[in-house]
């Protein structure tokens, strides 16, 4: 796989203008004209380098992190370094929008080299990219033209804080829309909800649970087919719970049943619920129901 430890690389490979900066690069079409267009199709590839585009017209199917995405129009996609990209020449990059490229040592050493790495968004696999309002657009095109005037200034010593100040605004109001993107969407988290102890149920009945033990976040988050990291922002949105409590919550039900059972000890019951230490068994279920396992079986059995 092809890796590009400089912007100019990267862009000289993709064949882009090369950005006027040697660690950033602002395309932008937001009014008429469309952006330059890259290569016709790469394999996979990886950078050093952040990037925020906004693609508004495009066909075609793009891997990002592996993953085909819709390119609704209005999306906002963000991108960290050393994720991976792919596209096809059925692609047709004909869009308006922009594009923001800039090397991770850009931001080194400043407080939005602290804050990026925060921001969930550049954890997620791109078909959860953000879908913004028209009134959303239009806030943060007009950021992106404060960042464009400043890019093409002649340089001098401010330039560089007031880029990164308005870098750092546009993803505030990135994060916020995020917020409302995932108060919007009730109806799908509940439905992830719904998947997530799906899968559960079919990783317990098939006997996995027994063979490989207590599935990872990752691994549910595969079989649903989104990100580890967009799972849990959506399941703690809407629930106050994250994914690590719902998958606790699941083994604590599925332990009260089979304690219940007269013939299982309770080391028997954890290492049947996959855990390979009984005395973390006992804690986390003590933690969660308030009584040990040994205080449950004895209470519930008398009733």
């Amino acid at each position: 796989m092809k890796h590009f430890k400089t912007l100019s690389a990267y862009f000289e490979y993709m064949l882009l203008p090369q950005p006027e900066h040697p660690m950033l690069s602002v395309l932008s079409a937001i009014g008429d004209g469309f952006l330059p267009c890259p290569k016709e199709s790469s394999p996979p590839i990886t950078h050093d380098c952040y990037s925020i585009s906004l693609k508004k017209i495009v066909k075609g199917n793009l891997n990002y992190g592996r993953t085909k995405y819709d390119f609704t129009n209005g999306a906002l996609i963000f991108m960290a370094p050393r994720q991976v990209l792919q596209w096809d020449n059925s692609v047709v990059f004909e869009q308006k929008g922009f594009s923001i490229n800039f090397h991770e040592d850009f931001i080194k050493g400043t407080e939005l080299a602290k804050q990026i790495k925060k921001y969930g968004f550049f954890s997620y696999t791109v078909n959860e990219a953000l879908h913004l309002s028209p009134k959303e657009e239009r806030l943060v095109e007009s950021i992106v033209e404060n960042i464009k005037t400043e890019y093409h200034n002649n340089q001098d010593e401010f330039s560089k804080d007031i880029i990164i100040s308005q870098l750092s605004t546009l993803l505030k109001y990135a994060n916020r829309f995020y917020e409302r993107q995932f108060l919007n969407r009730k109806e799908l988290s509940n439905d992830l909800l719904t998947k997530f102890n799906e899968e559960l149920e079919v990783y317990f009945e098939t006997g996995q649970l027994q063979e490989i033990g207590i599935p990872s976040i990752e691994q549910l988050a595969n079989k649903i087919g989104i990100s580890q990291r967009y799972l849990s922002d959506t399941l703690k949105q809407e629930t106050g719970k994250t994914t690590t409590e719902h998958l606790q919550l699941y083994l604590i039900n599925e332990a009260k049943n089979i304690l219940l059972k007269p013939n299982k000890t309770v080391s028997e019951v954890a290492y049947e619920l996959g855990f390979e230490y009984p005395q973390y068994f006992s804690r986390l279920f003590k933690k969660k129901e308030g009584i040990s396992p040994s205080e449950y079986r004895e209470k519930y059995r008398m009733n």
